[in-house]
């Protein structure tokens, strides 16, 4: 089967560029051909043609609304399928997913629009919200299936009455296994606490400084990965609170895995999320997680068995629980070991490319599933 990806961006390495790239390797890997299609170069672009993944760069394709420039991005995204002729186009993030949808529409081709998180979800403004959901409801119907990341983002599709329950489904979020080097262990001491995000709005860093700031009879350090806007404000607020000299600006980093194999405790505080896949690389890494209840991030951390997850923006909630952590290292191992478990049950790549397959072939019938020696098995056989 040939597929043909598109997501926004490759400059800012996110969430659905990274479910992108785990897809597409993991793909080729059984045998179908996979392309991607997104603006810019670096890194991310190097990392999928490493995998053997075709990349072609858009030079109209951009985050920002321009409308004379996306309409140039439609003609060339439209274009660039009618050369490729794909069985199927799979679109990730905002702008991809809406022009990717109609440029497939013109085509005739299935399209699957993949959300990794609403831009309507609570926590968002609400008139940027009210927005957001109006565009949706309009890019809905030219999806043949709308894959969420998590059941909270699909039951709040459905509270909105943006598509039908039949075209609606939950594909959890899987990550690539890592080898036994890269597993943390959480007893040790002193403990280092992680934390990956960008400096944005959506991520809340000042709620962990604080909750932090009341620690510091507590030996701990704490890393932080990721970059952006907010950076600046973010190292003086620490410096202001007196704990800028625990602390490691690490910026954005393609060595995560590694980063958290030194670390006890991961913790996620945010304001909004979809299905974040930050708390699974913590999760296979055997970290106990510390989450803000927020979007389907429940459905990954279970409160009291593998970590907890706290009241969005509480202090003193969030205190207690790493609290709880930094003075108790049975527990720490306890939670991240049983983190581990879960995440091997439930999050891993294969779990999530068995059933994107499924929804990939209930939408483009007739194609043949690769078999291991090479030849196609028809559609509705296994192989």
């Amino acid at each position: 089967m040939k597929i043909a990806y598109i997501v926004t961006r490759s400059d800012l390495i996110g969430g659905a560029q990274v479910h992108v790239r785990d897809l597409a390797a993991a793909l080729t890997g059984h045998g179908h051909e996979a392309v991607v299609l997104t603006s810019g170069s670096g890194p991310y672009v190097d990392a999928l043609r490493a995998a053997g993944v075709e990349t072609i760069p858009l030079k109209h394709l951009q985050a920002a609304i321009r409308p004379l420039q996306d309409a140039r991005a439609l003609l060339e995204i439209h274009s660039t399928l009618k050369r490729l002729k794909p069985d199927l186009l799979s679109t990730h993030s905002s702008k991809s997913g809406i022009l990717g949808r109609a440029a497939a529409r013109l085509l005739g081709l299935p399209v699957v629009f993949t959300a990794h998180g609403w831009a309507f979800t609570p926590g968002i403004p609400k008139r940027e919200a009210a927005v957001y959901r109006w565009i949706e409801r309009l890019a809905a119907p030219l999806a043949a299936r709308i894959i969420t990341v998590s059941e909270f983002d699909r039951q709040l599709a459905l509270s909105h009455r943006l598509a039908a329950p039949d075209k609606l489904v939950t594909v959890h979020n899987g990550m690539p296994d890592v080898p036994e080097r890269l597993r943390a262990d959480p007893a040790r001491s002193p403990v280092r606490i992680v934390m990956t995000a960008r400096f944005e709005p959506q991520k809340d860093h000042r709620t962990l400084f604080l909750a932090l700031a009341g620690l510091k009879d507590r030996p701990w350090n704490l890393d932080l990965i990721g970059d952006g806007e907010l950076l600046p404000a973010a190292e003086f607020l620490a410096r202001d609170l007196g704990i800028g000299e625990r602390i490691r600006f690490w910026g954005q980093r393609m060595d995560v895995a590694e980063r958290l194999a030194e670390a006890q405790v991961a913790v996620l505080i945010t304001n909004w999320e979809g299905f974040p896949r930050s708390i699974l690389e913590a999760m296979r890494a055997g970290l106990p997680v510390v989450s803000s209840a927020v979007g389907g991030i429940a459905e990954s951390v279970q409160h009291g068995e593998t970590g907890f997850v706290v009241r969005q923006g509480d202090v003193q909630e969030l205190r207690g629980r790493l609290a709880l952590l930094l003075d108790d290292a049975r527990l720490r191992s306890s939670m991240g070991a049983k983190g581990r478990e879960r995440y091997e049950r439930q999050f891993t790549l294969e779990h999530t490319v068995a059933k994107t397959l499924s929804v990939y072939r209930d939408i483009a019938p007739g194609w043949q599933v690769p078999s291991s020696n090479g030849k196609g098995v028809l559609e509705g056989e296994r192989p």
